[in-house]
C-alpha cells in the first residue's frame, strides 16, 4: 500500500507521499493477536497514527475496506493517512493523528461507558475494553499524563493501552530505562502493568545452557545497540555476542548451534512479535476490569529491510527491497493485492476463520440512535439587568427542574470551574456522576455552604481537574456516546473562554472526530477588566469562525441566549445531509457541536417579545436591532457584550445624520460561512443564492458606510464590508488588554461609544458629529 503509494501511483506534484513503512511492522504482529483474536464488537480501538496501513490492510480482509481507497492510499478520497472516523470508510472507533489524543480518548471514552451504565439505560449489554495502540515516543505528550491522573480520581475501568516499545521516536532512539519509568507510572496510578519483553525463541533460549547469560546481555544491551545490531543482521549480532560473550563454554555452544538467519531471528523475537506470548497476555487481562498497559518490546521495522536503524521513521523501501520482500512472502507479482496471496492455507478455510472471528460477531458498530426531543423553548424570569453568563445559569437550572427524557440526557462537565462558569445551581439540583456514592461533608456536618457536592451514579456532572485538554477530551467521549455506545447524551462544558487556547488541539480533535457537545466560555474578552491580559480573550471569536464542525455564537442579550441554547441541543443531534439549506447557505441540517462566547457583564435587558422570523435570525447569525433607512450614511454592527456602546453611539450619530442602523450580530461564524457557501454556489451556477448577511444587507445603500465593534479581534466582522463592497472600520482588540475598569479598557481601546463616533465620522466625514466634537 506504502510503495504503491510512493513509487507506483502517478505523482504529478512530485512531493513524497510518505506511510511510515517501519511503524507499521513494528506493531502488525499485536494489531494481528487482537483483531483476530482478542477483541470483541464492544471494544473500541485508538490506532497508532503510523500504524493506519496495518489497521486498513485489516478491514480489507474482514471486507470493511475497498481495494480502490487501499489503492489511493493517501491520494484523494482514498484511505486516509491517520485512522479518521469522518474521512474512512471502514471501521474507525477513534480518530488519530495528533499523537497522544487518541489515546487519552479511549480513557474517557470508558469513563463514559461507566457513566451510562449506571444510569436505568439499555444501550450497554455488554460493557467493552477501550483499546489504545500507541508508540513509545507518543508518552512523551503531556495530555497522556493528565489523562492518567484523571482517570485514578474516577477510577477508571476496562481500558487498555498497548505500548509499541519499539525504542526509537522520529529523530532519535528512546533513552534508557524509559520503560521503568512507565511501568513506576501506570502502577502509580492504580493499573496492571504486563511487560512483554521476551518472544518464545528466547524464553526457550534462556533455559539452555548458557540462557541465563544471553538474558543478562539483553537485559543490560543499550537501546542504540541493539537498533544498530538488528539493522546490521545475523553476523554483527554474532560477532558482538561472540565479543561479549564468548570463550564461556555453554553461552558459545548457544550462539554457534544456530545459523544466522537463526540467531538474528532470536535476536528479534520480541515480546511484541511473539504471537504465543501476545496471545496469553491478552487473554489473561480479559479475565478482570482493572486498566492494563502492555509494555510490548518491538522492533521497528520488523521483518524489513529498514529495521532497526535510527533514521527509518520516515524511511521508505525501494522498488528492489519490495521485489526481495515480495519473494520471501511467496507473492506473485502482480498479484499483491489479492487478499490471501502467499498463504499455504485452503483460502476457504482462512474465509471461514475470518467470518468466525470474535471481533466480526454482531451487528454494525456504529450506532444509529432517534435524536431526544429538545423543549419548543426555553423560559426564565428575566432581570432588568443580566449578563449573559448568568442568563445561561439560569436557563440550566431551568432544565435541570424539569423531569423529562430531554433533562435526563443532558450531562455537564467543567475542569474545576463549575460554580464560576455558574453550573452551582444545575449540580445542585441534579448531582454530581461517581460510580459510588459519596456524601459532601460539609452539608454532613452541617456546615453552611451554598452549593450540594454529593456524589452518586445518578448525577449529572462529571467534575474535572484544571486541564482544559481533559475538558474537550471529556466532550469529545461525551458527544459520541450515541455512535460509540448506542445511547444519546447532550453534553455541555463550560470553562473560561481565554483558556480554550490551552485545550485547542483536543478541541479540534473532537470536532474532527465530528463529536457533539455545547461548549460555553465564560467570562470572556478584554471586558473582563480587572484580570488583565492573562485572562482577556482576543482570538477566541476568530477560533470560533475558523474551527471547522462548530458553529461560534455570541449574543448579547439573554433572550438571544435563550433561543440559541434552544437551538444548540437540537443542533448537536441532527446528522442529516451535507448539502447546505438555501434560504440561508448553512448545512445545517449535518449538525456539529456548538461554541457559546458569554460575558460576565451585566447588561440593561429589552424588553421585547421575538417574533418566530427574528428568532430565526438570531440563528442565522443576525437581525437589525436598528434597521437602516434609504439615505443612510453609516450603520454600526457590533457583537455581543459591547452592545450598549454599539446602541449609545447609534443614537448620538443620528442626531447628525439619517437612517443610522444597528446591525446586532449573534454568529460572525455562521453570518461568514453562509455569505462565503452562497457565493461558491453562484460561481457553480445557481445564480439566485444568498446568503443571511446578504439579505440583511439588501437595503442598505452601497455608498453607506459600516463601522463594526467588539471586545475581541477587529477581524471577527472586519469582511462585512466586502459583502457589497462597502467602506468598512473595524474596532476590536488587537494587543494584551490592562488592567482596569470597563470603561478604561473600552476607552483605552477605542471600543467605546467615542471611539465608534470617531470611526464614523472618519468614513462618513460630511459635517462634524456635534456629540463627538464637543468632547
Amino acid at each position: 500500500m506504502i510503495h504503491n503509494a510512493n513509487h507506483v501511483r502517478a505523482n504529478d506534484d512530485g512531493l513524497k507521499v510518505g506511510g511510515h513503512q517501519a511503524s507499521s511492522a513494528s506493531l502488525s504482529t499485536i494489531m494481528t493477536a487482537l483483531y483476530f483474536s482478542i477483541l470483541r464488537p464492544e471494544d473500541r480501538v485508538a490506532v497508532k497514527p503510523h500504524a493506519s496501513p496495518v489497521f486498513h490492510a485489516i478491514q480489507y480482509l474482514f471486507g470493511k475496506q475497498t481495494l480502490e481507497k487501499l489503492q489511493n492510499f493517501r491520494g484523494y478520497k482514498g484511505a486516509q493517512s491517520y485512522p479518521s472516523r469522518t474521512k474512512d470508510a471502514d471501521d474507525v472507533d477513534f480518530s488519530t493523528g495528533s499523537v497522544g489524543l487518541g489515546v487519552a480518548q479511549t480513557l474517557f471514552a470508558s469513563l463514559v461507558q461507566d457513566y451510562i451504565t449506571a444510569k436505568d439505560w439499555s444501550g450497554i449489554e455488554q460493557q467493552g475494553r477501550m483499546v489504545a495502540l500507541l508508540g513509545d515516543a507518543e508518552m512523551d505528550e503531556g495530555n497522556i499524563f493528565e489523562a492518567l491522573l484523571e482517570g485514578w480520581k474516577h477510577g477508571l475501568r476496562n481500558t487498555w493501552w498497548i505500548v509499541d516499545y519499539n525504542r526509537q521516536s522520529l529523530d532519535a532512539v528512546v533513552r534508557e530505562g524509559l520503560w521503568e519509568r512507565f511501568e513506576a507510572i501506570f502502577r502509580n496510578f492504580g493499573w496492571n502493568v504486563v511487560i512483554l519483553k521476551y518472544g518464545s525463541l528466547q524464553k526457550a533460549a534462556f533455559v539452555e545452557p548458557g540462557g541465563e547469560a544471553l538474558k543478562h546481555w539483553i537485559d543490560q544491551c543499550p537501546n542504540q545497540l541493539y537498533s544498530a545490531l538488528t539493522y546490521q543482521g545475523g553476523a554483527a549480532w554474532r560477532k558482538r555476542l561472540l565479543d561479549d560473550l564468548g570463550d564461556q563454554g555453554a553461552v558459545t555452544r548457544l550462539i554457534e548451534s544456530r545459523s544466522d538467519a537463526q540467531l538474528e531471528a532470536l535476536m528479534t523475537n520480541l515480546g511484541g512479535h511473539d504471537l504465543p506470548s501476545l496471545l496469553e497476555a491478552f487473554s489473561s487481562a480479559a479475565t478482570h476490569d482493572r486498566p492494563v498497559c502492555f509494555i510490548a518490546y518491538t522492533v521497528k521495522g520488523y521483518g524489513l529491510p529498514l529495521a532497526g536503524h535510527k533514521d527509518n521513521h520516515a524511511g521508505l523501501m525501494t522498488p528492489t527491497q519490495i521485489g526481495t520482500l515480495r519473494d520471501r512472502m511467496g507473492i506473485r507479482e502482480g498479484h499483491e493485492w489479492e487478499p490471501f496471496e502467499g498463504m499455504t492455507f485452503d483460502h476457504r478455510s482462512v474465509r471461514k476463520f475470518l467470518a468466525n472471528v470474535p471481533f466480526q460477531k454482531g451487528g454494525p458498530r456504529r450506532h444509529m440512535v432517534p435524536a431526544v426531543p429538545v423543549p419548543d423553548k426555553f423560559d426564565i424570569q428575566r432581570s432588568a439587568a443580566m449578563s449573559t453568563q448568568q442568563g445561561f445559569g439560569l436557563l440550566m437550572h431551568e432544565i435541570a427542574k424539569q423531569d423529562t427524557p430531554f433533562a435526563q440526557r443532558v450531562v455537564t462537565t467543567s475542569p474545576d470551574v463549575t460554580v464560576s462558569t455558574n453550573l452551582g445551581a444545575w449540580v445542585n439540583r441534579r448531582g454530581l456522576f461517581a460510580r459510588e456514592n459519596t456524601v459532601d461533608l460539609f452539608r454532613k456536618e452541617r456546615i453552611p455552604s451554598t452549593f450540594n457536592w454529593d456524589f452518586s451514579p445518578n448525577g449529572q456532572h462529571l467534575e474535572l481537574g484544571i486541564a482544559e485538554m481533559n475538558l474537550f477530551l471529556m466532550l469529545s467521549a461525551l458527544g459520541l456516546s450515541h455512535s460509540i455506545f448506542g445511547e444519546r447524551l447532550l453534553p455541555v462544558g463550560t470553562l473560561y473562554d481565554p483558556f480554550i487556547k490551552r485545550g485547542l488541539d483536543a478541541l479540534n480533535y473532537a470536532c474532527y472526530q465530528d463529536a457533539r457537545f455545547i461548549i460555553a466560555a465564560t467570562p470572556s474578552g478584554v471586558t473582563l477588566a480587572p484580570e488583565g491580559g492573562a485572562h482577556q480573550s482576543i482570538a477566541t471569536p476568530l477560533i470560533g469562525m475558523a474551527q471547522d464542525g462548530l458553529a461560534s455564537f455570541e449574543p448579547a442579550f439573554v433572550d438571544e441566549l435563550s433561543i440559541v441554547l434552544r437551538f444548540a441541543f437540537d443542533y448537536i443531534q441532527r446528522n442529516g445531509e451535507a448539502e447546505p439549506t438555501q434560504t440561508n447557505w448553512l448545512r445545517d441540517a449535518t449538525g456539529g457541536a456548538v461554541y457559546l462566547r458569554l460575558s460576565t457583564r451585566a447588561l440593561e435587558q429589552p424588553s421585547r417579545d421575538l417574533t418566530d422570523e427574528k428568532s430565526e435570525d438570531i440563528i442565522n447569525g443576525g437581525y437589525w436591532l436598528r434597521r437602516p433607512g434609504p439615505n443612510a450614511e453609516v450603520i454600526i454592527a457590533y457583537t455581543g457584550v459591547v452592545a450598549p456602546e454599539a446602541i449609545e453611539a447609534g443614537g448620538l450619530i443620528a442626531e447628525d445624520r439619517r437612517d443610522v442602523g444597528i446591525l446586532a450580530v449573534t454568529s460572525a461564524d455562521r453570518l461568514n460561512a453562509g455569505w462565503t457557501a452562497a457565493q461558491r454556489a453562484r460561481e457553480s451556477g445557481v445564480i439566485a443564492a444568498k446568503s443571511h448577511i446578504e439579505r440583511l444587507f439588501d437595503d442598505v445603500p452601497t455608498n453607506c458606510a459600516i463601522v463594526t465593534v467588539l471586545d475581541g479581534h477587529p477581524a471577527t466582522l472586519a469582511w462585512l464590508g466586502s459583502v457589497k463592497g462597502q467602506r468598512t472600520r473595524s474596532l476590536g482588540v488587537e494587543h494584551f488588554g490592562q488592567t482596569g475598569t470597563i470603561a478604561d479598557l473600552y476607552r483605552h481601546y477605542g471600543i467605546d461609544a467615542q471611539g465608534i463616533l470617531r470611526a464614523a465620522q472618519l468614513l462618513a466625514p460630511g459635517k462634524p458629529l456635534r456629540y463627538l466634537a464637543s468632547r
